[in-house]
Order: C-alpha cells, then structure tokens, then sequence
C-alpha cells in the first residue's frame, strides 16, 4: 500500500488523481457533469452524477496507473465548499437536485436575518456573513419547499456538504460524517467552541439531528470496498482549506489564492481567529489532533468562470489557452465586471449584475480577454487589501497561486503588477489535491508531517512585479469607479 487516492469533486467536474509515496501524481482521470440554471441566479447539480462520475473516475485512475485497490493505503476527499444535499436515510433519495454554493435564491432570507438584527451574531458565531453562498440558508429553504422539517427532527434526513455526500455513498450508509473545514462554512457551526451551534441551528430551524459528525481533516471516516478491497477514507478538506495545505501554507501570515471557478484568497492567522472588520470572512483553515488553525479568507464568485463566458457565452474563444496570446493583444481600455451571481468579498452584493465599461465602436475580442483576465487580478486586489487592513502582518507576504488559470502566464504577471507583490506558482499545479492526499497519506502513515511537507514545496516560477506604480494607482482607480457604477444598478 505505497499510494494515495485523491478524489478532488469540484463545481464543473470530478477528478481522482493517484499519488504515489513520493507524493507525485502518476494518474489522473476526469469527468465533467451538467450544470443546472433553473431560474437566474439559481445553480444546482444532480448528486446522482456527481456520484456516478466520482466512482468512475476513481476506477480509471487505478486502471490508467495500472494498480487495484490493495495498492492504496488511503483515501484524501476534497471538495466544493456550501453546496447543499438533503437525502433520505433509508433510501439514499436527494429530496432534490443540490444547491450549488453559487445559487442565490436565499437572498431574501439572508435579507430577513439581516432585518431581524442577527447578521452580527451569525458573525460572532460562525465567522460568516449572512449571505447566500453558505449552506445554512439552502437547507432552511429546502426543508421549507419540500415540507420536510418534521422527517428531518425525526432523523430521516440527512443534510451534507458534498464531502459528506460522497463519504456516505462510499462507505454505503455506514457513515455520516464530514470535516471541520466542511462544517464551518454551513453557517450551523461555532468555529470558537467547535461543533454544531444550538443557536445557529434555532435561529435558521434546521434540526439537529440530520446534522454529520465533525471529524478531523485527519481522521478516520469510513472504508470503502466499492473499488474492489477495502480502503480506509483519511483525510477530507474543502476544496480552498485542501489548497492552502497543499501550498504549505502552515505558518501565520502565509497566503495562497486559488483561481478555479471562482477564486478564493486564505491567509494563516494560527491559532487566532481573526474578525474581519472588513466583511471578510473568519474560517478553519484546518483542523488537526484536534487543534484548529484559523484563517481570513476571501471569496471571488467568478474567476475562472469569466473565461468559460467568453468561450460558452460570447464564443470569442474554442479553448482558455488562447486567451493569453489575445490579452498580450488587447488595448486594456475595456473593464469588465463579472458579477454574474452578484460580487463576494469585500462587497457581498448578491443582487447586481455584471458590466462592462469603456466599449467603443472598436472594441474586439481581444480586447475583451485581456478585461476578463485583469478582472480576476483586481478582485484580487481587493481582497488582499482587505486583508492587509484586517492583519497588518500580511503586508509583505507573497502570493502563492494554483488552480487552472493560474498556468495563464499574462494574467499572473499582471496580478503580479496589480497587487504590487510577487506571486509564486509551485512547481506542482495539483495543490488541491495534494492537500487532501497528504492529509490521508499522513494518517496512513505513507507521508511526512507538516515541517517535511513543507519542505518539498518547490516554486515553479516567481512572477515580479514591473508595472510603475503611478500606473497601478490609476488602474485600481477606474476599476473602483466601475465596482462603484455597477452596485448602483
């Protein structure tokens, strides 16, 4: 048993990727799945596929690396963070398709927390805003729809985040668990005392008992022999907590931002939960032998995701590669603003939608690649400037990068020149899943603690930062003038 299984479920496809003692990836196999918009600003997955297509994966990575089951010593689960599962404990039935994190439709419940005075004790419990994106709101708003709170106090109903999902379908019911990376961005848990809040769960009447257990990230949550022997499930992080691992992000002051389909700024603030006083959020970056590391996070809805709208939406682009050739071409006049969900962090405006500014009669398509990719960059920057504000020690920290648009060369120089600080992409691009294959292979006894971990991070390139910074002044400038105009709409 020299290797690793990571199953990293992400919020356009699922991925297992196999890592071998040397914590290197030698496999890899991938499915895309539906993306369901019901009504705007609704998004929702049908766990089924989800499910299908993790199980699936899962047995061509063992087959494309040429090993069974009895060659794996764990395994890590990583996973889209919020998204939202209600299922019925004897049949293993959805009541309903999953609410993805980025779906909206509880605003006007979060709009009537707010109303009742309780933002600032969602705050002081759970670190989070009452806002749409967390699953507590979800939950609520399925329970009402479907008429089901009495089934769930009766402990028919499960509720889980998706890492929980798939646990339960691995181990076949056996096992309802989840971790507390997981459980602290449900807006149900107290992130100070640990463990599922009383009060949260009174204020948003979800009941308690189709709540998981909150394990560790190291920990033992169940076995599965649906891939031919049994294999122990070790390790379990949210998608951005398993990054931040990933990156060796281990010691207070460290940064890294992941730019998926949204994109998601973590800085290590140890063992002090830190309160934003500028609307970011105070999280679990991990939690280990029981001891919780805390982190301010910042949270980007779309980042990746603007490229998928200039390939799916506008068909400017076949594929995302080409956008850094067309950017390198782009004049820079045009800004787009993509608050295609609303805008996350600092602003938390669910309710306005994306613009562009600056169009002329010769715009071209060149021109917008280059407005989408400095979106990314400048949404950056407001979230690091918020956290610089909230923990003055991040002022000179550098910026470690991962996820799929980071391999974009022009748009991570011109984060680089944004953001006036270095930015460095490791040499491994598979930080989500590493994170959650380490914290397994650590358990299992296969991998190094945390001090060797980190000392096998290796940098693939630093990106400097060479733009003037009277330049970078009147960039930030247009582009607060234009978040300014857009949450006027």
């Amino acid at each position: 048993m020299t290797h690793i299984l990571a199953i990293d479920q992400g919020t356009t496809s699922s991925r297992a990727i196999i890592f071998d003692g040397a914590m290197q990836p030698i496999a890899t196999a991938q499915k895309e799945f539906t993306q369901y918009f019901p009504a705007s600003g609704w998004v929702e997955h049908d766990t089924d596929e989800i499910w299908d297509g993790v199980l699936a994966v899962c047995r061509e990575a063992l087959d494309a690396a040429g090993l069974t089951a009895t060659d794996i010593a764990g395994i890590g689960i990583t996973n889209q963070r919020e998204t939202t599962v209600i299922w019925d404990k004897d049949t293993g039935r959805p009541l309903q398709n999953a609410i993805v994190w980025q779906d909206r439709r509880t605003a006007d419940i979060c709009a009537e927390l707010q109303a009742a005075g309780k933002a600032d004790r969602i705050t002081a419990i759970t670190g989070l805003l009452a806002d749409p994106y967390f699953s507590g709101t979800k939950v609520k708003w399925l329970l009402d729809q479907h008429d089901a709170r009495a089934d769930a106090a009766a402990g028919n109903l499960l509720f889980g985040t998706i890492d929980c999902w798939l646990i339960w379908k691995l181990t076949e019911g056996a096992r309802h668990v989840t971790d507390a990376t997981n459980a602290c961005r449900t807006m149900l848990c107290d992130i100070h005392a640990g463990g599922w809040s009383d009060e949260m769960c009174g204020i948003l009447d979800v009941p308690q008992a189709m709540l998981p257990e909150v394990l560790d990230c190291a920990a033992d949550f169940g076995t599965t022999s649906l891939l031919g022997a049994p294999i122990p499930i070790l390790g379990v992080a949210g998608d951005q907590q398993a990054a931040t691992i990933g990156q060796a992000c281990f010691a207070p002051g460290m940064l890294k931002s992941t730019y998926g389909t949204g994109c998601f700024a973590l800085l290590n603030t140890g063992a002090n939960a830190v309160t934003s006083q500028n609307r970011l959020l105070t999280t679990v970056a991990y939690q280990l032998d029981g001891q919780v590391t805390y982190a301010l996070e910042g949270s980007i809805f779309v980042a990746g995701a603007v490229v998928q709208w200039l390939r799916d939406g506008l068909g400017i682009i076949a594929t995302a590669a080409e956008t850094e050739a067309m950017a390198q071409e782009g004049r820079g006049d045009a800004i787009v603003v993509p608050a295609f969900t609303g805008l996350g962090a600092p602003y938390w405006n669910s309710e306005c939608r994306g613009a562009v500014y600056g169009l002329t009669r010769d715009t071209n398509a060149a021109d917008m690649a280059r407005a989408a990719l400095e979106s990314v960059g400048y949404q950056t920057l407001d979230l690091l400037t918020a956290m610089q504000s909230d923990w003055p020690d991040a002022t000179d920290a550098v910026l470690r990068v991962d996820g799929g648009l980071s391999a974009n060369n022009w748009a991570m120089q011109f984060l680089a020149d944004i953001l006036g600080a270095p930015v460095d992409r490791p040499a491994g691009v598979e930080t989500t899943a590493l994170g959650a294959a380490w914290l397994a292979g650590q358990r299992a006894g296969l991998y190094p603690d945390q001090a060797g971990f980190a000392e096998s991070w290796s940098r693939d390139v630093r990106f400097e930062p060479k733009m003037e910074a009277d330049k970078r002044a009147h960039l930030s400038d247009r582009w607060h003038r234009a978040i300014e105009a857009t949450l006027l709409v």
